[in-house]
């Protein structure tokens, strides 16, 4: 719909606005001029009637030659006029035959925002809300279809391989994917997965606790320990959920949890120890010696909410300290490097990115903070500001030709080269960036309480740009599906011949993908962005890139005998494919894309911090536990 053909657009606001000011102008001289006394008074003598119409002359002037600092606005839209030809503009002036015309009644104004979103209304669809309601179940379906894929061929092991109809446990064999796709299933309210699902954690995984070998501390934690925190609280909210009473979640929980305290207390320093071996209560460090900065700072989600549901501080006792040490350290304007020493408790080489062993450093900063805000962590909430603006001044760069938004890497630390090189793990960063903006409520109502302030706006902007990237990492590729990694043409680095495969792509010579990168899997990042920006922003535009990829995912890597399966190359048709499904895409990717298109009260952003994981944990407050 073009302007001219909105109900009020903004332009007609201004233009009716200069037309006032200047109308009652003279309406108002001209009729203090001629009443009567003034009129007697005035032409009584030949210097009143001399300057009476060198008055008229010098208003007639103005009003035809528009002399008034509102020609800037008017000449916007000198163009535009009514159909019968009743206006008229001169030079962008006004006609004099309007010129006596009564002044109109303007309408309320509304801002710029205002008018867009009144307008995005009145072009939306009438059904829209019943389409978003089928592409959400479509959504469930393919919930559905994972699930029993998986039900049938790896029951009870952490991985589904679908393309070989087998189970493979890489997690250290705690049943991964049953817990991680709990709390999804829950919130589709699929009953009869999660009955399936609890009835397996009920009876399986307290002997798998005891008895199993070697897990890792970080990724245990992330989706076992939070999923089964993120399902206890869930199944109090809905007491009809099938499955077992929702203390079997918190024992677990709280079983697991007291074995990977190990890490914790074996560690010399406040970094904890990498691995931990369940059936010994032993820990040690990851081959190498040093522990990844991402993996030691992304436990406290979890561990603060155990404690609080317990009552039993040391969870959160231990797992804060790792964030309390991390205050004390150099950092590069908030940036830290990728790897640190469990012996040392210092970090190890000068590696900085927001990729792998990195990201969710960043992400549990301000999540942490929101988790309980009434507490004194607020140096948290410091740090993650100082470390954005560390991100904007070292690692934000645009590509060429066409300008896309990036967060690149320094391999060598601040002293040494910057790298255009940016992981699809990267793209969690626009929402945690609208996240710590808005603190959870919508831009709207952030701005109707004056709360945002001009950095906010900034890195509100900054998300918009970088989700933008994200998307277009998934659009250049033949496929649809983005790499695990790409390059960008930028000032100082240029590469030919390694296109996503879409020629169509009006991106097409900004985004590298080296042939080692072009593998896809499923992973969820994002549209975990794509999702918080939509509640956030409100823009329906993050709906439709949703839906693009979910349409991706369907056509390329859906798997007929059940499941999903990771891609080796996206940019080829058709792709080759691998033989795995992640846990995360039933725990993270499927979950985002159903909340996406779901209603904003459905987990709102106000009341639940998610989990690295996608596990949502409610945002402790005083009067709230459960």
């Amino acid at each position: 719909m073009s302007s001219k053909t909105l109900p009020y657009s903004m332009k007609d606001v201004q233009y009716d606005n200069a037309k006032f000011r200047r109308r009652s102008l003279f309406q108002v001289i001209s009729h203090t001029f001629f009443t009567k006394k003034v009129k007697r008074e005035c032409m009584a003598c030949s210097t009143g009637k001399f300057l009476a119409l060198l008055l008229i002359c010098g208003l007639t002037y103005i009003m035809v030659t528009h002399a008034s600092p509102l020609h800037s606005i008017t000449s916007h839209v000198s163009n535009v006029g009514s159909e019968k030809g009743d206006m008229f503009f001169i030079n962008g002036g006004i006609g004099v035959r309007r010129f006596w015309r009564k002044p109109p009644k303007l309408p309320p104004r509304l801002s710029p925002d205002e008018v867009i979103n009144s307008n995005n209304k009145s072009m939306a669809k009438p059904d829209m809300g019943s389409e978003w309601t089928a592409r959400q179940e479509s959504v469930k379906k393919a919930f559905i279809h994972a699930w029993s894929g998986y039900k049938n061929y790896a029951m009870g092991n952490d991985e589904l391989m679908p393309l070989s109809k087998r189970g493979v446990d890489g997690l250290g064999g705690l049943g991964a994917t049953v817990v991680d796709a709990l709390d999804t299933a829950m919130i589709m309210k699929l009953d009869d997965v999660v009955f399936e699902a609890g009835s397996w954690i009920e009876k399986h995984l307290p002997e798998r606790i005891s008895h199993k070998g070697q897990v890792n501390l970080f990724e245990t934690t992330i989706r076992v320990v939070g999923g089964l925190l993120s399902a206890y609280h869930l199944s109090n909210l809905n007491p009809t959920n099938k499955g077992p009473k929702p203390s079997v979640y918190l024992q677990n929980a709280k079983n697991l949890a007291d074995v990977l305290l190990t890490a914790f207390t074996s560690s010399p320093t406040a970094i904890p120890f990498s691995d931990v071996v369940l059936h010994d209560h032993t820990a040690h460090a990851a081959p190498g010696g040093l522990s990844s900065t991402s993996e030691a700072t992304t436990l406290q989600l979890e561990f603060n909410y155990l404690s609080y549901l317990t009552g039993d501080p040391k969870y959160s006792f231990e797992a804060m300290k790792v964030l309390e040490h991390m205050k004390t350290l150099p950092k590069f304007e908030g940036l830290v490097p990728i790897y640190i020493s469990p012996s040392s408790g210092e970090f190890s080489g000068g590696n900085i990115r927001l990729g792998s062993r990195g990201d969710s450093y960043y992400e549990y900063l301000i999540k942490v903070w929101l988790q309980q805000r009434q507490s004194n962590w607020t140096y948290l909430h410091d740090m993650y500001l100082e470390a954005v603006k560390g991100v904007k001044h070292l690692l934000v760069r645009k590509s060429k030709p066409n300008g896309l938004v990036f967060v690149g890497e320094l391999p060598e630390g601040v002293d040494g080269g910057f790298s255009p090189k940016m992981d699809h793990l990267v793209c969690f960063l626009p929402g945690t960036l609208a996240l710590g903006a808005t603190n959870g409520i919508t831009k709207a109502k952030a701005m109707e309480e004056n709360s945002l302030t001009f950095e906010d706006l900034e890195n509100l902007k900054l998300a918009e740009d970088l989700a933008k990237t994200c998307f277009e990492m998934y659009a250049v590729t033949s496929t649809g599906l983005a790499p695990e990694i790409a390059y960008f043409n930028s000032e100082g680095y240029s590469e030919n011949g390694l296109d996503g495969g879409n020629k169509t792509s009006e991106y097409i010579h900004d985004i590298v993908i080296k042939h080692a990168d072009r593998h896809n899997l499923l992973r969820p990042e994002t549209v975990e962005s794509l999702f918080i920006l939509y509640r956030i922003t409100e823009n329906p535009k993050y709906r439709e890139w949703g839906w693009s990829i979910f349409e991706a995912f369907e056509k390329y890597t859906k798997v007929d005998s059940g499941g999903y399966t990771s891609l080796d190359d996206v940019t080829v048709l058709p792709p080759r494919r691998r033989d795995k499904m992640e846990t995360f895409f039933l725990g993270e990717t499927l979950k985002y894309l159903y909340l996406l298109f779901s209603d904003s009260n459905v987990i709102p952003l106000t009341e639940f911090v998610f989990n690295t994981e996608a596990h949502p944990i409610p945002i402790i407050t005083k009067d709230k536990k459960q």
